[in-house]
């Protein structure tokens, strides 16, 4: 049974904070690709748009109504995804998952910050939520191909 102390370390004020400032969530006029994706589980919606040169992501604009750890996932993300590559989003992706489901290594920069995740690992039940913005973000990119 978790406890309050439980709740305390998975609600860190490090995720608090980034929950409370998601970067790029204005509208995206005139999109080149748009994608949503939802946690069955837990609810969460994201929905991402963005523009994209056929290398890197020229722009970007997130729609999150998630939890705070979901949140917290995509104003990581938000804050590093300008500029990054199809394959570079992939492998955060990936990264974060293995770190989630089998206690794997912190991902690699720009996304070292999604290090406060691990408080997330046995809450199992999150981890869809937390992926969510990466998700969406490959499905908009790949939308383009």
């Amino acid at each position: 049974m978790k406890t309050d102390d439980d709740l305390i370390k998975l609600y860190s004020k490090k995720i608090l904070e980034l929950a409370a400032n998601i970067p790029h969530s204005d509208p995206l006029p005139d999109a080149m690709a748009e994608a949503s994706k939802r946690s069955p589980l837990c609810g969460s919606n994201i929905r991402v748009s963005l523009d994209y040169d056929g290398n890197v992501v020229t722009a970007f604009s997130q729609d999150v109504k998630a939890c705070a750890l979901g949140q917290a996932s995509a104003s990581i993300l938000g804050a590093n995804v300008i500029g990054l590559t199809r394959s570079q989003i992939a492998t955060a992706r990936d990264q974060l998952f293995e770190m989630l489901r089998s206690d794997g290594p912190i991902p690699d920069a720009p996304f070292e910050e999604l290090e406060v995740m691990q408080s997330a690992i046995k809450y199992r039940n999150r981890h869809a939520s937390i992926m969510l913005a990466y998700e969406a973000t490959l499905t908009a990119i790949d939308s383009l191909t």
